[in-house]
């Protein structure tokens, strides 16, 4: 099966493609796509990955689920487009950067400036329909991203994991804690937050490590 995705990645989790539980996850995504509204558009499903390059990641930032509302999901965990009002999560993520490294707040919620810069912000699934939260979990993309997290796991050295809330951790199991730097906290969401994920100091802390490791730090 020839997947459209970057070249690094693509032969890293060949494997992967071959494989019957992906061959089903492709069937079932191009139905979907051919008979609802799906987000993200097709084009940008792997765009986690062909923005970041499997030798240039330094942080992972696990979600869950892409945006199910217009305009909002482009490839990317808790980002949306230029022109979308940003969701709560995202916000307090804005939130503790402000509180943490003093950077003002910025004026869209796109986070494709930290993709390029190594940050892999990775859902555990990459697609669903329009209006209906969780509707391709269960499907394969669970066992695909966990395949992604073991090649990094595997392959790479000296990288941060940043795992907010109990569905990242558990999906972070996997991490090699001897070999990589793995920072757990409450998850954004409003319902969360305050109960550890503000004040948690991800950003300075990842930043630290990098330093730390001869990595360059990431511009928040």
């Amino acid at each position: 099966m020839d997947v459209k995705i970057e070249e690094s990645w693509k032969t890293a989790l060949q494997d992967e493609f071959a494989k019957p539980y992906f061959q089903e996850l492709a069937a079932f995504v191009r139905a979907e796509y051919a008979h609802h509204k799906i987000y993200p558009p097709a084009k940008l499903i792997f765009n986690a990955f062909n923005s970041c390059p499997v030798a240039e990641v330094k942080v992972v930032i696990i979600g869950q689920d892409p945006y199910h509302g217009p305009g909002q999901a482009h490839g990317l965990c808790f980002s949306v487009g230029e022109q979308v009002a940003m969701p709560p999560s995202l916000v307090n993520i804005f939130k503790e950067l402000q509180d943490d490294l003093g950077r003002p707040f910025p004026p869209h919620g796109n986070l494709q400036r930290w993709a390029h810069q190594g940050v892999l912000l990775l859902n555990a699934t990459l697609t669903v329909r329009a209006a209906h939260a969780g509707s391709h979990q269960g499907k394969g993309w669970e066992e695909f991203t966990d395949a992604a997290i073991r090649v990094l796991n595997g392959q790479r050295e000296n990288l941060v994991f940043l795992l907010w809330g109990a569905y990242a951790q558990r999906k972070g199991e996997i991490i090699d804690r001897q070999r990589h730097f793995v920072i757990e906290s409450p998850h954004p969401s409003p319902f969360a937050a305050h109960r550890g994920f503000f004040g948690s100091k991800p950003f300075s802390r990842a930043n630290d490590y990098l330093v730390a490791v001869g990595k360059q730090p990431v511009d928040w």
